[in-house]
């Protein structure tokens, strides 16, 4: 099994918490992770609604069903019964021993406000994305740590394998396909993966008729990955309205596998581009629903918005389990200098990430990052251009070209080692599949 670099942070949160809930996409891993916690806390009760027994005494009764659990307990897919959160409120205002309840979910709940708000201040709420590079290869790093607080990773490396970038791409992070290299059983996977969405969580979700309409609206959201979200252009061309468009899109925002990347903002307000970036959850998706394959690449890296998605979501794993956990932005004026990812921490302090297909630098690849450091000011910390050579370049003393590699191999800096060894799994992208 691979070694999940959050489990860290899950069993932190049991040890001060009543709730702690893992959410994230379906097949992220999150009930592997939940039973190997709880395993190592000795809990014997692991209950899914995935099982139809199960679910129908939730609904039933919350209270009755939770009465008879002995804590702690894994109670899986819980957002199938929302009636539950109620019931677990309550219990927990009667005995608040951190611990008691271990909860996956696969929709986000921070957007089911009557789920969110019925625990606040009794759960942590911590999210699973699918495997990072750094997880797969074995070695958590923590590159984003060191973007706030210095010295950047010096690699100083022949230029990597541009066939092994792409096909990191194009494999994208979900566990089990890992193991699928047949182009054909991965598009099966897909397949049922996407009708499972649609039919089950979304149907329960939401009473829409438009269900047919979701595997297209999916579709052309990954043919528009990294794109600033256009409601108008979208609705033209699906045929689908505004308002019918927006819930949609908030209902894949649920089940994650579309995120929005919203944009961020300081003094320059009437100068800067508002509307957000659409990223969707996993390359390896984009890949499926755009007809994408490594063989058919050759080795040359996939349209530029297609590594950005990439970039996107590897810091956004890397986030989840950093000391620092920013959030993340993008950034662009309306006269045209724009960063593809702003990074901000508690305090405020920013850090900017331009991506690039190139294994080439130069000093215009930074306009960017200089524009944004005069618009955050003091706030600014270190701005990098990602790109696929392999050294570590200065081109100021808070600005560097940084090889891609540092997203699963950041070199340790003097006497303070900055990965974690864990036990290595092969997954070697020699084996990564192309697609029929």
């Amino acid at each position: 099994m691979i070694v999940r670099a959050l489990a860290a942070n899950v069993r932190e949160a049991m040890t001060d918490t009543p709730v702690v809930l893992i959410n994230g996409a379906r097949q992220t891993g999150k009930s592997t992770l939940a039973r190997s916690i709880a395993g190592d806390r000795g809990a014997a009760n692991y209950f899914t609604l995935d099982d139809q027994a199960v679910l129908k005494a939730a609904l039933d009764d919350p209270q009755g069903f939770l009465s008879g659990l002995t804590r702690p307990v894994v109670l899986d897919e819980v957002q199938r019964a929302p009636d539950l959160f109620v019931a677990i409120k309550a219990a927990v205002d009667r005995d608040r021993k951190p611990g008691s309840f271990l909860l996956t979910g696969s929709a986000d709940i921070l957007l089911l406000p009557r789920l969110s708000d019925s625990l606040a201040g009794r759960m942590e709420i911590l999210t699973l994305w699918p495997l990072s590079q750094s997880e797969i290869d074995g070695v958590p790093v923590s590159i984003i740590d060191r973007l706030f607080d210095g010295p950047v990773p010096a690699f100083a490396n022949p230029p990597p394998d541009r066939n092994a970038i792409v096909q990191r791409i194009v494999r994208g992070g979900y566990p089990t396909l890992l193991s699928r290299f047949a182009g054909v059983r991965r598009n099966a996977w897909f397949d049922s993966y996407i009708t499972t969405i649609v039919q089950r969580d979304v149907r329960d979700m939401a009473d829409i008729d438009g269900l047919t309409e979701m595997p297209r609206l999916l579709a052309a959201l990954g043919a528009n990955a990294s794109s600033l979200l256009n409601l108008a252009g979208l609705s033209r061309d699906l045929g689908i309205p505004q308002t019918t468009l927006r819930r949609y899109l908030t209902i894949l925002q649920t089940t994650f596998l579309v995120q929005l990347l919203p944009a961020w903002s300081t003094n320059l307000t009437s100068r800067i581009v508002k509307a957000p970036k659409l990223v969707l959850g996993d390359t390896g998706l984009i890949a499926y629903l755009t007809g994408m394959n490594a063989a058919g690449l050759g080795g040359a890296l996939p349209i530029g918005s297609l590594v950005e998605n990439f970039a996107v979501m590897e810091l956004r794993k890397l986030a989840a389990w950093s000391r620092t956990r920013p959030k993340l932005f993008h950034f662009r004026l309306h006269t045209g200098p724009e960063v593809d990812i702003v990074l901000e921490d508690r305090a405020g302090n920013i850090v900017g990430v331009e991506v690039k297909t190139s294994a080439n630098v130069d000093g215009s690849d930074f306009r960017g990052l200089r524009t944004l450091a005069e618009a955050a000011g003091k706030r600014f910390r270190r701005g990098v251009v990602l790109y696929t050579g392999g050294q570590t370049v200065p081109f100021a003393s808070n600005l560097h070209a940084l090889p891609m590699e540092a997203f699963w191999n950041a070199p340790a800096r003097a006497g303070k080692p900055d990965a974690v060894s864990v036990p290595r799994r092969s997954a070697s992208a020699a084996h990564l599949p192309a697609r029929r």
